[in-house]
């Protein structure tokens, strides 16, 4: 496989330095790209970086993930108008360690191959250093000219944001000589990034071109946008995180399922390994029939399978059809606690003792001196009559009697009327 040629076909080259396709056409060729190890978990805009490090070992090249432990410290201008807050060396590796977990599920670490992955953190190199011996071996060969020049630093001199601080002006050369320190003790030739680091790797390969002669390229991908403007990656909540415990499973399946028409062509090609050919398939299908949302639901899958489990996305099915009217009590009791409360996140509750729901209450209270999900026992009876009373998903009539063999998980009862207003009865000891 051409790595070229796939990145191109996927939409994934926006900038590329003359030379750069003969290199990866010569030899396998080591590249990186860097990541600032500023939480605990990557968010799916890491995913855009990951996957074309992935793409370059599939196609025979060996792929290196370099932590910003030391330029996390520093904070990147790059696309910000505000410093970032810099983090101490524990919380770093924490982060370093939960990040290559995350990694492993992407990139292939294991070293008896020849293009096996390796990750690095620039801390381990940087902290080394004097600053004394970093602006005489190092800032002297940039001048302040060729720094000013960068767009990202023109924009924070130009009055975006609070300005920018020595530390932050300095973050080029940080980078630069972590291309260099990379060049030259893993020969890796090529460092990869979103449109926004093009001038922060340039850098870079100016200054392995100036101190040591050597070959280095540079290669971009565009910044992910959304069709209707907004950011990507970012909903109500924030960040769609890796980590199950920030974004659950349910609500990382939810993100791509309702992708729009526009953004899921788009997606399926730079975040899935899907073929051409496969995605073309997808493609005709989907237009012969949009209902059936044929891309969202193959990017969804293919997603959440990688980065959590073929469990986690059966039961994410499971939840989007108990939510959207075609679950069971089975299915419903057969979720996992956290994809209950993650599929009806902010829905009412209601807290009971488990002595009251042992000695047995009628769906009558339940619904109105309980809860008051309904107003008066009159309007209870009235639902209950015309079928529209569910609880856990099944019909229940005026006779019903709410006891702990109702509870889900062991502590939970679903209460619905109609079809969207829930509420759920917690039951605590």
């Amino acid at each position: 496989m051409n790595f070229i040629e796939e990145l191109k076909w996927r939409g994934m080259i926006h900038d590329m330095m003359p030379g750069t396709e003969e290199q990866l056409n010569k030899e396998m060729t080591t590249a990186y790209v860097g990541i600032d190890p500023t939480a605990d978990s990557l968010h799916i805009g890491h995913l855009v970086g990951v996957m074309m490090l992935k793409h370059l070992q599939e196609c025979g090249h060996r792929p290196i993930v370099l932590l910003g432990g030391a330029t996390g410290m520093i904070g990147d201008p790059s696309g910000k108008s505000q410093e970032r807050n810099l983090l101490d060396e524990a919380t770093l590796r924490h982060n370093q360690e939960c990040i290559k977990k995350q990694l492993s599920k992407f990139l292939n670490f294991d070293g008896k191959e020849a293009n096996a992955a390796i990750l690095v953190n620039n801390y381990d190199w940087m902290s080394k250093f004097s600053f004394l011996e970093f602006i005489r071996d190092i800032g002297k060969h940039i001048t302040v000219n060729y720094m000013m020049a960068k767009d990202s630093v023109k924009k924070r001199f130009n009055g975006e944001g609070d300005g920018m601080s020595f530390t932050e002006f300095s973050y080029q050369l940080v980078q630069g000589y972590d291309f260099m320190y990379l060049n030259q003790n893993y020969n890796c030739k090529l460092q990869m990034g979103g449109s926004d680091q093009w001038g922060n790797i340039t850098t870079g390969t100016e200054l392995i071109r100036r101190k040591t002669n050597g070959e280095a390229f540079a290669l971009t991908c565009p910044l992910i946008t959304k069709a209707d403007g907004g950011k990507f990656g970012k909903t109500e909540k924030g960040n769609i995180w890796l980590d199950p415990a920030k974004t659950s499973p349910y609500d990382f399946y939810q993100f791509w399922l309702n992708c729009s028409d526009e953004d899921s062509k788009k997606y399926i090609r730079i975040f899935t390994l899907f073929s051409k050919e496969e995605i073309e398939a997808m493609e005709k299908e989907h237009e012969a029939a949009p209902h059936l949302r044929v891309l969202q639901k193959a990017l969804a899958k293919d997603l959440t399978i990688r980065v959590h489990s073929e469990a986690d996305y059966n039961a994410s099915v499971s939840a989007s059809e108990i939510l959207f009217g075609k679950g069971t009590a089975e299915s419903l009791s057969a979720l996992p606690e956290e994809m209950f409360l993650s599929i009806f996140d902010g829905v009412p509750q209601t807290t009971l003792s488990r002595d009251a729901l042992n000695a047995g209450i009628s769906i009558v209270d339940l619904l109105t001196d309980h809860t008051q999900m309904l107003a008066s026992k009159g309007e209870a009876r009235r639902e209950l009559k015309g079928n529209g009373i569910s609880v856990n998903k099944n019909k229940v009539n005026d006779q019903f009697v709410a006891d702990a063999g109702c509870l889900i998980n062991g502590k939970y009862i679903l209460l619905q009327k109609g079809k969207k207003n829930y509420h759920i009865v917690k039951v605590e000891a």
